[in-house]
């Protein structure tokens, strides 16, 4: 009997190994070394994915094919899933076989779920998209699955098993108004200064909440500009890391690092996100101070703070008013003594 932390080691490996297969950068044909999966060539030519275009209530039909690179037999699981940007970075991926899906992953269907493809050879698979009539305008992006039914165990003591799959993606469009829209927000700055200005290197990261909230699929160009006092240009730079494709209603979270930051300014950071047909900014200011002067600030700040309450309860002790005597006569306020002992 297995032992409970192998089990759930090899659980967490199938859902590793599904999103290891099908995360990839620019879309282009899917391949692994073991096995590919891609569209059947057309009469025009090889196509690297899937490019449909349908209306609500229409049904298309297409091939993908699985070829096997290695000299044994493979068995597959196929089938139709819906893709998403991860949250780690933004990359495209797919869900996996037991996840509720709402787009391609529910409209398509291959004609075969399983199959075995011989080594060195390609197995050839037709499929039926039929797009819903209440079905949203603009992109459903998604992908045709080959899942490797063998576990791999995996090396070690901890017995990791490990399942990998392939998908070719899919872009559908669905006929309507296409609106491309984005936001950016939550911009926020967190940042490390030497504990004395000038003994090491300042760095600051940059982090912030990018989504697409249109209907078609995004390739979003991202610029990060800093200014600090008198409007001086502390940072001008292009954004590397952003997604090259961010798909309909998923939002990423990002993060810039900053090498060479001030140390001791007050700086505006300022996010620029465009796309065609789109453009949105955001931003966020922080105040570097060295540790070091910091701390002398704030020691300054609460002595200051206790000078001047003393100031100001000595002033307020000399401006109270007299209280009046017995006999009508004013007497300034004291304290009242103790009476004295009569003979």
């Amino acid at each position: 009997m297995r032992k409970p932390y192998v089990l759930l080691l090899s659980l967490l490996g199938l859902f590793l190994g599904l999103f290891l297969g099908i995360t990839a950068g620019p879309a282009r044909a899917a391949d692994n070394g073991s096995w590919s999966v891609y569209p059947v060539a057309s009469k025009l030519a090889a196509r690297p994915y899937f490019s449909l275009s349908a209306d609500p209530g229409q049904t298309l039909t297409d091939k993908v094919a699985v070829a096997n690179r290695t000299g044994r037999p493979l068995t597959f699981r196929l089938y139709a899933a819906d893709a998403y940007n991860t949250a780690r970075d933004g990359g495209f991926a797919v869900r996996t076989l037991k996840e509720r899906m709402h787009g391609v992953g529910a409209w398509a269907r291959p004609a075969r779920s399983r199959i075995t493809v011989p080594g060195h050879r390609t197995v050839t698979v037709p499929f039926t998209l039929r797009v819903p009539e209440g079905a949203e305008p603009g992109d459903h992006p998604g992908a045709i699955v080959a899942l490797d039914e063998r576990m791999d165990p995996g090396g070690g003591q901890l017995a990791l098993g490990v399942q990998r799959a392939v998908g070719a993606r899919v872009y559908l469009r669905v006929g309507g108004p296409a609106l491309p829209a984005l936001s950016v927000g939550q911009v926020r700055i967190s940042h490390h200064q030497p504990l004395i200005p000038g003994l090491g290197e300042s760095t600051a990261t940059v982090s912030y909440t990018l989504r697409n909230t249109g209907n078609v699929t995004l390739h979003p160009e991202a610029e990060l500009r800093a200014r600090g006092l008198f409007d001086r240009t502390l940072l001008d730079r292009r954004l590397t890391r952003v997604p090259s494709e961010l798909l309909p209603g998923q939002s990423v979270r990002l993060s810039e690092p900053w090498h060479g930051s001030p140390q001791l300014d007050r700086a505006t950071v300022t996010l620029t996100v465009s796309a065609p047909g789109t453009r949105q900014s955001a931003g966020a200011s922080y105040l570097a101070l060295p540790p070091l002067l910091a701390a002398l600030v704030l020691a300054a700040a609460v002595a200051a703070g206790v000078l001047l309450v003393r100031a100001r309860r000595g002033r307020a002790r000399r401006c109270a008013p007299a209280r009046p005597s017995p006999r009508g006569r004013p007497t300034p306020s004291r304290p009242r003594s103790s009476p004295s002992a009569r003979p």
